[in-house]
């Protein structure tokens, strides 16, 4: 039996580093394809052939040199003509995930898993019950307990899954009044061990149940159950709600990047009106019967173990486990109300290992799933991805090139006012973040710079797919540092 699990494994990373390799060749096609057709554009540009002579400007004390030239139609047209493309692809995207959200698979899942005990169908109250996956988190849990406690609508049930760990974790659960789970020869992290913990409740639970998946370094908001378990009860064909996360105080300069960029999701999500990209792993609350789907299609029509609710291959089991319950038709949302703050990366080393791990986890769930209408618009992101990275390095290169080459600063006021409206742009939404979030983004640079930080591990993230090189997991010490929510 050993040689033929032996086998069987080995086999599993053959497909998964060819469907690894070829899920990096396809985004790089993708992107020369869109590359090259920018650069014929370009080629096709005719620039002036006698370029507006600079005047000086007086300003106070100082003089300034200002050109009036206007870069050619043809430019203006191009790039005009190309934002109005992205905007029809993304709505066609858009268009395309809600029209496709229900799947004719959902009622072949009945079949496949047990009956539940006591079917309800008069839209019951949602008993909620919590699982908070913790390895050695015995400095967050009693903030991340505390804020359950005040939760506007309390929980039936709070469980710590307690996983190897080696402090006092399970021992705070039960003195706070909780319940602890402590897993049994877990080797698949997180997702390993939520697995054993929803392999005991699930059985037991009927339409009525919900299962709140949260990380032991985030606290919710006072209203976060009430309005996640009420969108359950209104619409009764929605599989889950996802919080909204905001980064933690502090951490400095890297800290404030976070939050920026995080509150800029928030704006997304927002504007979607809770359509959600992701349901993060800091928070979302599960319909148990849409876990018991995910189990039994595991292997039939979604990848993954049979049985089991978290795919444990797979580096980012949120990504994951959203793409395969979108696969089975399931609708899912994250209302404005359900905030959440978790925890910030302290150091680049960090952050680095965090980015690393969701961008590669991104890349290999596409690999493991394919290109369907579940996965088409996660699609459509890694080549915008990779697309920006080319663009933005470009463009970065292109203003160092002719900074380093010109004697004399020309100042141009088309180009000026383009910049002006990114940078208006880049603060307000960053606005929430308060005044450091928006003295970082008015001054715009910082933020690029940080922006290719992020494709730096794009791009050695494919590097590392290409090579089949091994995934790394890091863990942060929270410390004292651990998320709070602030009134």
């Amino acid at each position: 039996m050993s040689e033929i699990g032996d086998l069987e494994s080995v086999v599993e990373r053959k497909r998964t580093t060819f469907l690894g390799r070829l899920v990096v060749a396809i985004v790089l096609s993708l992107i020369v394809l869109v590359v090259t057709a920018a650069a014929y554009a370009s080629a096709r540009w005719q620039a002036p052939e006698t370029a507006a002579e600079a005047v000086e400007v007086p300003i106070g004390p100082w003089s300034v040199l200002v050109s009036r030239e206007l870069p050619p139609v043809e430019v203006v047209a191009t790039a005009i003509a190309a934002m109005l493309i992205v905007a029809v692809c993304a709505v066609s995207l858009e268009i395309i995930a809600a029209l496709l959200s229900i799947s004719p698979r959902r009622k072949r899942l009945a079949w496949l898993r047990a009956t539940d005990p006591d079917p309800i169908t008069d839209h019951p109250r949602v008993r909620v019950t919590v699982l908070v996956p913790a390895h050695n988190e015995e400095q967050a849990l009693p903030i991340t307990l505390g804020a359950l406690a005040r939760q506007k609508r309390p929980p039936d049930r709070v469980i710590v899954v307690a996983d190897n760990c080696t402090d006092r974790s399970a021992d705070i659960a039960r003195e706070l009044g909780h319940e602890a789970f402590e897993t049994v020869d877990n080797v698949h992290k997180k997702g390993g061990a939520l697995n054993q913990a929803l392999r005991h409740l699930l059985p037991t639970m009927d339409p009525r149940d919900a299962v709140l998946v949260m990380d032991a370094d985030t606290s919710l908001v006072p209203e976060f159950l009430e309005v996640a378990a009420a969108n359950l009860e209104d619409d009764p064909e929605l599989a889950a709600v996802g919080g909204i996360f905001f980064g933690e105080p502090g951490h400095g300069l890297i800290g404030q990047f976070q939050r920026n960029e995080y509150s800029r999701y928030s704006n997304q999500i927002r504007a979607r009106r809770g359509r959600v990209f992701v349901l993060t792993g800091t928070a979302t609350l599960f319909r148990a019967g849409a876990m018991k789907d995910v189990a039994a299609a595991r292997g039939v029509f979604i990848p993954g173990n049979p049985g089991a609710v978290y795919d444990t291959s797979a580096l980012t089991e949120d990504n994951e486990l959203t793409l395969a319950l979108k696969s089975l038709g399931g609708t899912m949302m994250s209302p404005r109300e359900c905030k959440v703050v978790t925890e910030l990366m302290p150091t680049w080393r960090n952050l680095w290992r965090q980015r690393k791990r969701w961008q590669r986890g991104a890349l290999e769930n596409l690999g493991a799933y394919g290109m369907t209408r579940a996965t088409l618009r996660y699609w459509g992101q890694q080549i915008g991805i990779g697309y920006g990275v080319v663009a933005l390095n470009a463009a970065l290169l292109l203003l160092l090139t002719t900074f380093l080459a010109i004697d004399n600063w020309i100042w141009f006021p088309f180009w000026t006012a383009v910049g002006l409206v990114f940078a208006i742009e880049r603060t307000l939404t960053a606005w929430s973040t308060g005044w450091r979030g928006r003295l970082l983004a008015v001054t715009v640079l910082p933020e690029l710079l940080y922006d290719v930080f992020l494709q730096v591990v794009f791009v050695s993230s494919l590097i590392d797919i290409s090579r089949s090189s091994e995934a790394r997991w890091g863990h942060v010490d929270h410390g004292s540092a651990a998320a709070k929510v602030t009134a």
